[in-house]
């Protein structure tokens, strides 16, 4: 009797013990996830903004070749008339 009682005792504290050990292993994890999650969302926001950027840059730079090319034409059209 006293053997199914010690045996009882030391399975519930076995028991114990690992549930105590797994809820302590969980809560880190779940916090190294987190941690990892928040690096993630701020490198996504960092892309994000960057491209924003390349994308305003790349509606600017046709208007900025057309001017340049008007820019040509009217130096152009000067010269020849000052060669003239």
């Amino acid at each position: 009797m006293e053997a199914i009682i010690a045996a009882l005792i030391t399975g519930i504290l076995s028991l114990a013990g690992v549930v105590i050990s797994n809820l302590v292993s969980n809560a880190k994890m779940s916090h190294s996830l987190e941690k990892a999650q928040a690096v993630t969302d701020e490198k996504i926001e960092e892309l994000t903004r960057e491209v924003r950027e390349h994308n305003n840059f790349a509606r600017r730079v046709p208007v900025l070749e057309e001017k340049a090319k008007v820019a040509d034409h009217r130096i152009s059209d000067l010269e020849k008339h000052i060669n003239s």
